[in-house]
């Protein structure tokens, strides 16, 4: 992994001007994921929220939380259908773009919101980089999946998280010379946003759970909430694993909004629900969780550095990294039952094992890498002006 020096960080942050780095984001995960490369920006960095996922009790506390600076907000994009998402969100950055050239435009992951920048960065001929490049859960039914791709198409500099992603790329044809491995951002979010241990526990005390005597569960996914039958099996077996352990579930209010809509509150009786949890304090849950069970892709790296188990409730899954030691991938139904049970038999030992293995997501430096590569970009292309002039 080409790793820039010290020196060369420096230097191509305090080139940048005031707000001629464009960061889209839209969604909580994002907002996480892109704190400390907005940090590191400094006031080269200007966040544009597109308002994907926005309402002052979940986005606006996570803003506050992670002390991202004060962002410029699109609107009527949350809560609207996806085309409607992208093209509105594509409009509006088109017309801030004309306004205010950024020099380069950041976009992290597979949402509409990066896809949206992605597309009016390509309009502009800005440049465009993409965080969190070439995951693949070669699933065409996942949204998700057909915005990673065309984001891919599109982006001047792909940073991939792991060497894996790095393959996907090139395996699609796209060319060496635009791919580094990065790693991926969330360790160092992990790192810098997990409370000290004091809060933890304090944290557990309050709800009245032990460590590594609960597990912590989450269901957001529209392939879980939006199916009736899905998130029936799901709650089915979270309720009986409840009979035997503490089951924490943070409840959306979408996700609630479906389970009413489905009949299926009684079903929550057995869960200790809980409002929707700030990131720190679910990094709190997670780290002292004898067993995660979710469908979200952020958890599945989350875990490889908290070094916590982790079942996935989904079809398919863009991060087989985690695969291989910390997580295990089920369909909604019985399936999940037993292997959350296999997970909590291994005990004290097998998290003891999995806290001592390296995540498969980096060294936690990923946003200083990308950073240099931003410098390095608008380097190249003021050198490469200058010479044409």
């Amino acid at each position: 992994m080409d790793v820039p020096a010290g020196p060369s960080l420096e230097l191509s942050v305090s080139a940048l001007p005031p707000r001629s780095i464009a960061v889209v984001l839209g969604t909580r995960p994002e907002l996480v994921k892109l704190t400390e490369l907005i940090r590191l920006l400094g006031p080269a960095a200007h966040v544009v929220h597109t308002g994907q996922h926005y309402d002052e009790e979940l986005s606006g506390r996570f803003l506050t939380d992670l002390g991202i600076p004060d962002p410029t907000y699109l609107t009527g994009i949350g809560g609207q259908p996806r085309a409607v998402q992208i093209s509105a969100g594509l409009a509006q950055l088109d017309a801030l773009f004309l306004a205010e050239p950024p020099l380069a435009v950041v976009v992290q992951g597979d949402t509409n919101a990066a896809l949206a920048g992605a597309l009016a960065a390509n309009a502009r001929s800005i440049p465009l980089v993409h965080v969190e490049a070439g995951l693949r859960s070669h699933d065409r039914n996942m949204p998700e999946e057909h915005n990673r791709v065309l984001i891919d198409r599109l982006a001047d500099v792909l940073c991939a998280a792991t060497p894996e992603n790095r393959e996907n790329l090139l395996a699609e044809g796209v060319r060496a010379d635009l791919v580094d491995i990065t790693g991926n951002t969330v360790v160092e979010a992990v790192h810098s946003q997990l409370p000290s241990s004091d809060e933890r526990f304090a944290h557990l005390e309050r709800l009245g759970l032990t460590p590594d005597g609960f597990v912590l569960a989450t269901v957001h996914r529209p392939e879980n909430t939006d199916d009736p039958a899905a998130l029936r099996a799901i709650l089915t077996e979270l309720a009986a694993l409840a009979a035997e352990v503490p089951v924490v579930l943070p409840l959306h209010p979408r996700t609630r909004a479906r389970i009413e809509a489905a009949g299926l509150v009684e079903l929550l009786a057995p869960l200790r629900v809980t409002r929707p949890l700030g990131y720190r304090d679910f990094l709190a849950l997670a780290r002292h969780a004898a067993l995660l069970v979710s469908d979200s892709g952020g958890v599945q790296e989350e875990v490889t550095v908290l070094g916590r188990p982790l079942v996935v409730v989904r079809n398919s899954t863009e991060r087989p990294e985690a695969m291989a030691d910390f997580a295990t991938l089920v369909a909604p139904g019985p399936e999940l039952g037993r292997a959350a049970r296999a997970a909590l038999a291994l005990g004290a030992g097998g998290r003891a094992r999995l806290a001592a293995l390296p995540s498969p997501f980096g060294d936690g430096l990923a946003s200083r890498r990308i950073v240099a590569l931003l410098g390095r970009l608008v380097s190249s292309r003021e050198t490469t002006y200058a010479a044409a002039a």
